[in-house]
């Protein structure tokens, strides 16, 4: 489909040269485009269609690369990538080796700093501002972060980190949503402290008033725009941005580029921190997405009827129903952990905490102290963000918080900063926590039953895969060998070939094994649904000393402290004869799985079906 105007821009001095009458249409025209790859490609759209004249008027103003464009998030840079030089890539999007859903430095010179969570933008803002005064640049730093990002508590400690003198100009984009609703009181005040007009139209008032006055009125005018603190003090308390040392404009129209210009120029030419208040209305130009931005916040395939964070939310809204201790708490993943379910059913004991997940790990911590049953839900890469939380707050006080990992494993969308391939090493070295990684529906309700006993923290881990169907065919066969250990085979007759594994990448591990059984080869799997304590994994494995040829571990995870890793050690410890049966592991190898050509991600990453035979016979 061809653009009158958009095929003509291929980068930032392109735009800046379109006549300011042909904005809107240009502003159509990327929509258009917008909806047509992210049909294709999918993608988050509805962010990208709100956006779409804010990033046109930052880059008609300011001269990015030498001005600094941080889009907080990051994906909502569609139309910035667009407008800088990656059209022609488009059809690429969230492919593996293909053009990234978030700004990475690697991928443009335009992309100032990589952002693929949320709530780091104003940091590294602040960084890169400084970074330019020091050296002596002349120079300004943008920064477009919506209100949701803003009930993330990092951006208040970079506010607080902001000096005066810093060329930094904030674009506050107020469109009421991030994922899901906003939650909290910054979000509230948000959307009615700062955008109140009475003071703004009593300022108004007044000076127009005082002008009129012969001879003395612009005299006058003067003397009272020194004093506006003292007066706006009587008639509206300063609002958070002043008090912190920003000027604050706003709010502005989202939607009018001409409006927008004028804004971010008067904002440049102040050479300090300002904010630039905008509102804006998530999925703009697109009917559906307007009505329900939540749920074209990221276009995908048809949804399946069942998943692995519906099935789990069913269950424990089952067990709330008889427990009253049972509670759900999740840091703004309400959709995608399904979890807001949870809250139409007992709306009193779900607590959605915004983007703070530091903040939820030690609220339940207090929870399960004072006798409450929480269950926390975050996706594998923003549960990182609470480490510190879950050691200190959690596991060093053996308090019974059931941590729900949700999008474990490679996001092959999404890309690095999306993938859960962390969880297990860094959950791995607390002492006192438990890991189960349910591979049936079966398994994770058996699970989340027995956790409403637990005394003591544990994780279950689980990825957004929607068939059961290779693993259905696992479990027809499968045999109980231990507390949430199962294989294919008699453990007292082991094949001479023996899979490992947990988790989604069970069917990758299949497929392997099927090609090696029509090679006539003696092939079994080995599932752990209990990664930790590894002991249950060891005594299976300790039964294959001496008469399996050779045993391969396949991890979907990092390998340095991942669960292969840490079994072997345990194996070791209890005398494994590593002489007489070999033993390999299949992981992620010190990478973060970012390839920059297409490809296979699993085949990348060494976890394809192929690449496991490979590491199994050869």
């Amino acid at each position: 489909m061809s653009y009158e105007i958009l095929d003509r821009i291929n980068s930032p001095e392109d735009l800046r040269v379109v006549p300011k009458s042909d904005m809107d249409k240009l502003a159509r025209e990327i929509r258009e485009f917008l909806i047509e790859i992210t049909n294709k490609n999918g993608g988050h759209l509805a962010s990208n269609l709100g956006i779409v004249e804010i990033t046109l008027a930052i880059h008609r103003v300011f001269n990015s690369p030498k001005d600094h464009v941080v889009f907080d998030v990051g994906h909502q840079s569609y139309v910035h990538k667009l407008i800088t030089g990656r059209r022609d890539r488009f059809s690429t999007l969230r492919k593996p080796g293909g053009l990234s859903g978030f700004p990475t430095i690697r991928e443009s010179e335009h992309d100032a700093f990589g952002t693929g969570h949320s709530s780091t933008s104003i940091s590294a803002s602040v960084g890169l501002a400084t970074a330019d005064k020091l050296q002596g640049r002349d120079c300004h730093t943008v920064c477009v972060i919506g209100d949701g990002a803003f009930t993330g508590g990092m951006v208040h400690e970079a506010l607080n980190n902001v000096t005066a003198d810093l060329p930094l100009i904030i674009i506050l984009n107020e469109n009421g949503m991030a994922i899901s609703k906003n939650r909290g009181l910054f979000a509230e005040y948000i959307s009615t402290h700062i955008s109140s007009k009475r003071y703004r139209s009593i300022k108004s008032e007044a000076k127009a008033i005082v002008r009129s006055i012969p001879l003395i009125g612009k005299g006058l005018v003067n003397m009272v725009g020194r004093l506006k603190g003292k007066i706006k003090s009587l008639v509206y308390s300063p609002s958070y941005f002043e008090k912190l040392g920003f000027e604050y404009i706003g709010p502005i129209d989202g939607h009018n580029v001409e409006k927008l210009e004028e804004a971010l120029q008067i904002a440049k030419a102040l050479k300090k921190p300002v904010i630039v208040h905008t509102k804006t209305l998530k999925g703009k130009g697109y009917v559906d997405a307007e009505k329900s931005p939540s749920d074209f916040h990221s276009v995908q395939n048809a949804k399946p009827n069942d998943s692995f964070s519906s099935v789990l939310v069913d269950e424990l809204i089952d067990l709330a129903n008889k427990d009253k201790t049972v509670s759900a708490i999740t840091p703004a993943m309400a959709k995608g952990t399904d979890f807001y379910r949870f809250g139409e059913k007992h709306p009193d004991r779900y607590f959605d905490t915004g983007i703070a997940e530091a903040h939820a790990l030690t609220f339940a911590a207090a929870m399960a102290k004072s006798g409450m049953k929480p269950f926390v839900a975050s996706y594998s890469t923003f549960l990182q963000r609470g480490y510190d939380n879950i050691i200190h707050d959690i596991a060093l006080q053996n308090l019974p918080v059931r941590i729900i990992v949700d999008r474990a494993g490679l996001a092959v969308s999404d890309g690095a900063t999306h993938h859960g391939i962390f969880d297990v090493s860094y959950l791995s070295g607390i002492p006192g926590m438990s890991i189960f990684a349910p591979a049936s529906y079966k398994s994770l309700k058996n699970i989340v039953g027995m956790s409403a006993a637990a005394d003591a923290p544990i994780a279950i881990r689980y990825s957004s895969s929607e068939s059961e169907i290779a693993r259905e065919r696992f479990f027809s066969v499968a045999r109980h060998i231990s507390f949430g250990i199962s294989a294919d085979f008699d453990i007292a007759y082991p094949p001479e070939y023996v899979f490992v594994t947990y988790g989604k990448i069970l069917n990758n591990v299949i497929a392997a094994a099927d090609f090696l059984r029509e090679k006539e080869l003696s092939v079994g799997i080995i599932l752990v649904e209990i990664i930790k304590p590894y002991d249950h994994v060891a005594e299976a494995l300790m039964k294959l000393s001496g008469v399996a040829k050779r045993i391969l571990y396949v991890e979907e995870g990092i390998e340095n402290g991942g669960a292969a890793v840490l079994t072997m050690n345990e194996i070791r410890k209890r005398g494994f004869d590593f002489s007489s049966t070999e033993y390999r592991i299949a992981a992620i190898d010190d990478d973060f799985v970012s390839p920059t050509f297409p490809c296979d991600l699993y085949d990348f990453a060494g976890l394809s079906p192929t690449k496991l035979v490979e590491k199994m016979i050869l």
